[in-house]
């Protein structure tokens, strides 16, 4: 038998596997990077490598029928005369009039105001159909300044302060002109059809003590009334933290790789950043060791889809999440009844990311007066509301099911990891053992 001959199946490389090769062809013709919208695609540690240890003699469970788990949460209870009031720990991110279709962002405000919670506005401005069904409606403060006013920063319930996203830590927003019709237009101070790129830093700082001044300056226009939050992007969680409590922040906002955006270059998505799973224990670490853990409340987001994710990055020490992509699934992005339109565009329901192009066929990603008109804010409002009452069921479940009458009361002794990279990015002990990661243990 000869050892010489070539194999019967051709084997391709694991470095140059397919998708490589056709982006470097795709660069080749075209001499320019590839712009997409969503999250990153490949696969790394998540809430999925975490279990919940149940209780059962050591620990008791609590009666789903008979005993309560309560979800209530306050928000901005360190400097802010007028604290938010959540019944869920959940709440919707920001994502931008001009990104998303006017009837899209009224949903939001219906479904979060429905279930108890609030909706963000997201760069752009403030619109009037967000603001008029929002019971609690976060103002987020861009380097872009796009419709930014004093007027709608005192009509909002807290203010967002963005320093990064964790889609594009360190990179700024995109908005091609086709999406940018008259009324967005309008809104930003932008002529009509003209590709807009937002900045990536505030043009009024270059550090930390000019965020405190920033700060000062947003609670003096609004009477010291408003939550102040600081948004900050997966990167260095730790410092990052650290020096936006210092800065003055009422909130910490923090943003893994897994959260989406509209649109930016795809080597930033899945390139730049780190993982939800390794941000939040740097995150919670700062604040203790400040003394501000709970003092100063931290929202987690990038990549929550249920109540399990809910309920482990509350284990972890956050004390709210955030939803974004997920939100826009429940309102009806990318539903396989636009299937046959989607494949026009060259993709398939579920996977369509060029949100950027502004030809999303269920209507929400979208400026096109005619696609608009198949957003129900109604019915699509209804579909998040229950979309955010389910997740809260589960987790409230699952609190229970770890003896604990509030979902905040989850802690990290609670879980257990499947892998030694979630081990290490969580800091809890690998399952059927005793060992987490650098920290020793057997």
């Amino acid at each position: 038998m000869s050892y010489h001959n070539p194999p019967t199946t051709p084997r391709g490389s694991a470095t140059f596997d397919q998708y490589s090769m056709s982006e470097i062809r795709r660069a080749a013709a075209t001499g320019i990077y590839d712009i997409r919208g969503s999250g990153a695609k490949r696969k790394v540690p998540h809430f999925d490598d975490l279990l919940f240890l149940g209780a059962s003699i050591s620990r008791y469970p609590l009666e789903g029928y008979r005993e309560k788990c309560e979800t209530k949460v306050t928000l901005g209870t360190r400097f802010a005369k007028k604290p938010i009031e959540l019944k869920i720990p959940i709440t919707v991110a920001g994502m931008s009039f001009g990104s998303l279709s006017g009837p899209a962002k009224e949903a939001l405000g219906r479904g979060a105001t429905i279930a108890g919670t609030s909706t963000t506005t997201g760069d752009g401005g403030m619109t009037e159909e967000e603001r008029g069904h929002s019971q609690t409606l976060v103002y987020q403060y861009l380097p872009s300044r796009y419709g930014m006013n004093p007027r709608d920063l005192r009509r909002a319930d807290a203010i967002e302060v963005v320093v990064g996203q964790g889609a594009k830590p360190g990179g700024g927003g995109m908005l091609l002109g086709q999406k940018i019709s008259d009324r967005v237009a309008e809104m930003r101070t932008l002529p009509k059809g003209i590709d807009q790129r937002s900045a990536c830093r505030h043009p009024d700082w270059t550090g930390p003590d000019d965020l405190e001044i920033k700060i000062l300056e947003l609670r003096e226009i609004t009477d010291w009334e408003k939550p102040i939050y600081v948004k900050i992007g997966g990167a260095r969680p730790y410092y990052d933290t650290a020096l936006a409590v210092k800065a003055g922040a009422d909130v910490v906002v923090l943003d893994g790789m897994q959260g989406g955006t509209a649109a930016t270059q795809e080597v930033f998505i899945e390139h730049v950043g780190q993982p939800t799973l390794a941000c939040i224990r740097p995150a919670v670490k700062a604040l203790q060791d400040l003394g501000m853990h709970r003092k100063v409340q931290l929202i987690v987001s990038g990549g929550i889809r249920n109540g399990a994710d809910v309920a482990k990055a509350l284990a972890l020490g956050a004390d709210v999440v955030s939803v974004g992509t997920a939100a826009l699934i429940a309102l009806g992005d990318n539903d396989p009844r636009w299937e046959a339109e989607y494949q026009k565009l060259g993709t398939t329901a579920g996977c369509y990311d060029d949100w950027h192009e502004g030809k999303d066929p269920a209507g929400i990603t979208t400026q096109d007066a005619e696609l608009m008109k198949r957003v129900d804010p109604i019915a699509a409002g209804r579909r998040l509301a229950n979309y955010l009452k389910v997740m809260t069921l589960e987790a409230q479940t699952i609190a229970r099911a770890c003896g604990k009458n509030h979902v905040h009361n989850l802690e990290p002794e609670d879980l257990c990891a499947l892998t030694i990279e979630a081990a290490a990015m969580a800091r809890v002990p690998l399952a059927g053992t005793g060992w987490i990661p650098g920290q020793g243990g057997l």
